[in-house]
């Protein structure tokens, strides 16, 4: 699919989202990065901002399948990947799907989920399949996990491994809208009975293969690669990190800004991608120091410190 072709089937779906969604542009980007790069998403945030109605919406704009599981802490593994049930009619036990199967999946809560089904849900994130009483069953093919947590309430909670954690592309949140942002809000609210809320399908199933294996023909020069391994390396040498961000960190990095250079409309990617893709890939993967957390010091001003230290590599220009 040729770059320009790329470019306006993502333009096309954030502006599906965006009509359904009240969220920052630069958000939505980074969501369908995440997609695009074939990882996973986090969002942390507090109730009420719209974490549903935008993954489904992506759901919809992508014309894929949806699925919404709302975790718990007294949930077994069994309640989200499926299980085999007797058929008396047939004197055999059947498997029947869970509500993993489909493309993408809303995991609502996470960290109320115990960690024996978060570990579930783990293997269907890393590997696209789940193992049943030792048989293995495949995924869906476009198979996009869209995780929630609740930063304020954490009784009842169980925090997510770090293990769990480095298989999400990125985390972001959708935060407060803004002033006018919430207005139209109330506008839409006001409206409910006249105003259709619909997402249409923008691409086809084999638009979206294609739309996922065009970053793969983005090209990263050497010098942005170096740019990216700096970055990484820099959160692993700081005093106040305890635990850096990981090799599969770096990966998902570079992944990521090829998947911003996609929806951007370019063929190679610059430092510009990999600047913007910074934060919503390394922060989550980056463990502070104790006395970093007293002090109040974010993993997000750690990020903005690194990227204004690293030296940035000259503008790439396209061949």
């Amino acid at each position: 699919m040729e770059t320009e072709t790329v470019s306006r089937h993502c333009e096309a779906v954030l502006a599906e989202v965006a009509d359904a969604v009240i969220a920052d542009r630069d958000v939505l980007e980074t969501i369908l990065a995440g997609f695009l790069a074939g990882g996973h998403v986090l969002l942390e945030d507090v109730p009420g901002t719209g974490k549903t109605l935008t993954a489904r919406s992506f759901a919809r704009a992508l014309g894929l399948t949806f699925s919404r599981v709302q975790f718990t802490p007294d949930m077994l593994p069994a309640d989200v990947t499926g299980s085999h049930v007797f058929d008396e009619t047939a004197g055999t036990f059947e498997f029947r799907e869970g509500p993993l199967f489909a493309d993408v999946v809303l995991a609502d809560e996470l960290n109320r989920a115990s960690p024996k089904t978060q570990s579930a849900l783990l293997e269907a994130m890393a590997e696209g399949q789940v193992t049943v009483d030792g048989e293995t069953y495949e995924l869906p093919d476009h198979f996009f996990v869209i995780a929630t947590q609740n930063p304020i309430e954490q009784e009842g909670t169980f925090p997510l491994a770090a293990a769990q954690v480095d298989r999400f592309a990125v985390k972001t949140a959708l935060d407060y809208p803004d002033e006018p942002g919430e207005r139209e809000l109330l506008a839409r609210r006001a409206d409910r009975q006249n105003r259709a809320e619909t997402v249409d399908a923008v691409p086809t199933v084999e638009d979206i293969q294609r739309l996922r294996w065009a970053p793969e023909e983005v090209r990263v020069d050497d010098d942005v690669r170096a740019y990216i391994v700096d970055l990484a390396r820099a959160t692993r040498e700081h005093g106040q990190v305890g635990t850096g961000v990981s090799p599969r960190g770096t990966e998902r990095l570079f992944e990521v800004a090829r998947a911003r250079a996609c929806i951007a409309g370019r063929e190679y990617v610059t430092p510009s991608d990999v600047k913007r893709s910074a934060e919503p890939v390394m922060t989550h993967r980056m463990q502070l120091t104790p006395d970093a957390r007293v002090d109040g010091v974010t993993a997000r001003s750690i990020v903005d410190s690194i990227l204004a230290e690293t030296p940035v590599p000259a503008a790439v220009r396209p061949d």
